[in-house]
């Protein structure tokens, strides 16, 4: 019976790597989905050769190590390089296996592939994507079926590309805006630790020779360089620490819904945290309407999307509303996250019958406003940073040159 090896993932979130014995691939598919784990890749391992030797001992020869598992990274590279094939003329299985076969990138081959094997056993486009759980999430399969079933899959697969494109350029606008305040306070950083166990030790030692009082702004330097020597080995893991085990708290489901309950009553965090859901729900809202869902399965699909919990709670709320036959923006507006001339934009959307283009020139909108108050963010941090620093360089140099002078004034001539 062939041997499949695969990677998983199981209820917790844990990656299992071990060996099935099943007689096709769909059989070793349904049994891990038996076992409730979700396979991340599936390949079939060759039989092990044996190579003659002297007397009765026999060498094996190990199969290949595994493929690299293809991350959620390689969904828009993947669709982007199906959309241009499948633009051209060719069917979407001709297209991924071309895309198995000729394509270079190690974990983008091994997706091809995985796709290709669930293809062949007879499964749809759609379906083979189920497979890989850790690349394709729920809203892009279920368009890619949508496209399927209406004959739009070309369609649809552009719409994805435009959607999971800004999405990317969004985290990358992020995080290039945060590379110089980083950097900066980095920086900053280095030189306090710099001053306080390496300069103010020696320069508290040529003091002490030369005697005399020290002005209040020198001594205050002094005690917190001797805190942070003595104690430093303590309080700087004891951070590290504490770090450590927020990070871990957040990984939780109460430690989550927490700290996203905090951020929403920090003032100057609140309207960054709640412009970020509000893009991300009317983003996907728009793509998954435009393309055939229903609105409440959009509903249900898009609050997923949304990275605060307790926004995605109310927005659950929200779609319970409209099953209960209450308009789209009404609901959105008892949420309390959507401006009154938003709301307005909706309603008319509702009663037009172009929700999806409102939505979709809200998505726009929310851009640049969540560009804008970017860049302003970074700006405020940058100078709070640098203003610090330069205040902090200030002071030293203030109670350095206070100090020589009162010692120099204490000598007799």
């Amino acid at each position: 019976m062939p041997e499949f090896a695969y990677t998983a993932r199981d209820a917790q979130g844990r990656n299992v790597r071990d060996t099935i014995n099943a007689t096709t691939r769909r059989e070793a598919l349904r049994l891990l989905a038996a076992r409730g784990l979700q396979p991340v890749s599936l390949t079939e391992r060759t039989a092990a050769k044996v190579a003659p030797a002297k007397g009765n001992t026999s060498t094996i020869v190990a199969p290949a190590p595994a493929k690299e598992a293809p991350r959620a990274d390689d969904l828009l590279p993947f669709l982007q390089s199906l959309s241009e094939l499948t633009m051209s003329g060719m069917s979407p299985g001709e297209a991924v296996r071309l895309l198995a076969n000729r394509i270079k990138e190690a974990r983008l081959r091994t997706l091809c592939g995985l796709i290709w094997d669930g293809l062949k056993e007879g499964l749809t486009l759609s379906q083979t994507m189920e497979i890989v759980p850790s690349v394709f999430d729920v809203q892009t399969i279920n368009l890619v079926r949508a496209g399927e079933a209406t004959g739009s899959l070309n369609e649809v697969l552009q719409r994805l590309i435009e959607h999971h494109t800004t999405r990317r350029e969004l985290r990358q606008k992020l995080i290039t805006a945060m590379a110089y305040p980083f950097a900066v306070t980095v920086m900053a950083f280095g030189v306090v630790m710099f001053f306080v166990f390496f300069l103010m030790p020696r320069l508290q030692g040529l003091l002490n020779s030369l005697g005399g009082k020290l002005p209040l702004s020198t001594q205050l330097l002094v005690s917190v360089s001797e805190m942070m020597v003595r104690y430093g080995v303590i309080i700087i893991p004891a951070v590290v620490l504490t770090v450590l085990l927020v990070w871990r708290w957040h990984k939780t489901a109460a430690g989550r819904e927490k700290i996203d309950a905090w951020l929403l009553d920090i003032p100057l965090v609140r309207g960054w945290v709640i412009d970020t859901g509000v893009l991300a729900f009317v983003q996907t809202l728009a793509v998954l309407l435009e393309n055939g869902i229903n609105t409440v399965e959009a509903l249900r699909l898009t609050e997923r999307t949304v990275p605060n919990h307790t926004m995605r709670a109310a927005l659950k709320e929200a779609t319970e509303l409209v099953i209960e036959g209450e308009s789209l923006s009404s609901a959105l507006g008892r949420t309390g996250y959507f401006p009154d001339l938003v709301l307005d934009r909706l309603a008319v959307g509702e009663n037009t019958g172009q929700l999806a283009p409102c939505l979709r020139d809200l998505a726009k909108h929310y851009s640049n406003r969540h560009t804008t108050r970017l860049q302003r963010m970074v700006g405020v941090v940058t100078q709070a940073v640098l203003v610090s620093v330069f205040v902090f360089v200030g002071f030293l140099a203030y109670a350095i040159v206070a100090a020589v002078l009162r010692v120099s004034s204490s000598f007799q001539f």
